[in-house]
């Protein structure tokens, strides 16, 4: 474990910029919020969202840029994953939904807002649900918006990879014919392990920490060659090709010479 992860919780006060940083996004969320509801109204679906979700990685510091190819639809994006900023970065650049754990809907407003961009939730250890789980994530997946799979289950260090978990890939066996799952690297360079959260810091010391940061948090979201047909014949194998593309991504990113933003 990194030292500035071992000392977050340390740094985790509440300084001027988190307050500045924490009135802006309330004050993005009620200009928002109108427009989102009246689309709603009517049964459209709210660009509000992906607004509110570019404006708050604005806010919190994120710079954004990508490389590779970005498929529009039909897509089940698979991708490494650091910190609460991912969502951010994702549903705001590649407009998607996500799969997240189930207690994300009971904790008050964050769950409200992941309602809000259709994320379909699972209880990850709850294996006699993974039938019903995987079931949700192909009907979410038949309607044609971009499904972000973080298949490590949790957060990691930003510079390597946790184990994949492929029992949810079972929800795309056998493969829909237009569906396509391409791997994604987000890559916060050299900042990666500050900007991670994990043990022993809480959600709560993390997100207080990094909207304390003085620099902006640049983010490289590199969006890899979807996987081949051959990688497609079942979970396992979609599970190995994701992870040997993401990691050797990761290793090509290490050695190459970083610029700064």
């Amino acid at each position: 474990m990194s030292p500035s992860i071992a000392s977050a919780t340390d740094r985790a006060a509440i300084t001027w910029r988190t307050v500045a940083r924490l009135t802006l996004m309330v004050l993005a969320l009620l200009f928002l919020i109108v427009p989102h509801l009246l689309y709603r109204a009517v049964g459209r679906p709210s660009p509000m969202v992906m607004a509110f979700l570019n404006a708050v990685g604005w806010i919190a510091g994120l710079r954004i840029r990508t490389t590779g190819t970005r498929l529009r639809r039909d897509v089940l994006f698979v991708s490494n994953h650091v910190s609460w900023l991912d969502i951010l970065a994702l549903g705001g650049a590649a407009r998607s939904a996500f799969v997240s754990k189930a207690e994300v809907k009971t904790t008050p407003l964050v769950g409200w807002l992941a309602d809000q961009n259709s994320t379909i939730y699972v209880q990850r250890e709850a294996k006699r649900d993974i039938h019903s789980q995987a079931n949700s994530l192909r009907d979410a997946l038949a309607r044609g918006r971009p499904v972000t799979l973080f298949p490590e289950g949790t957060t990691g260090p930003g510079d390597g990879l946790l184990p994949f978990r492929a029992s949810l890939f079972q929800a795309i066996i056998p493969t829909p014919p237009n569906l396509q799952v391409q791997p994604v690297f987000l890559d916060y360079g050299s900042q990666a392990n500050d900007v991670a959260w994990l043990d022993p810091e809480s959600g709560l010391d993390n997100f207080k920490r990094l909207l304390a940061r003085k620099r902006p948090i640049p983010l490289t979201i590199h969006y890899l060659d979807p996987l081949p047909d051959e990688a497609e014949r079942d979970r396992k194998a979609i599970n190995e090709a994701a992870r040997a593309a993401i990691a050797a991504r990761i290793a090509a990113t290490s050695a190459a010479p970083r610029h700064r933003l």
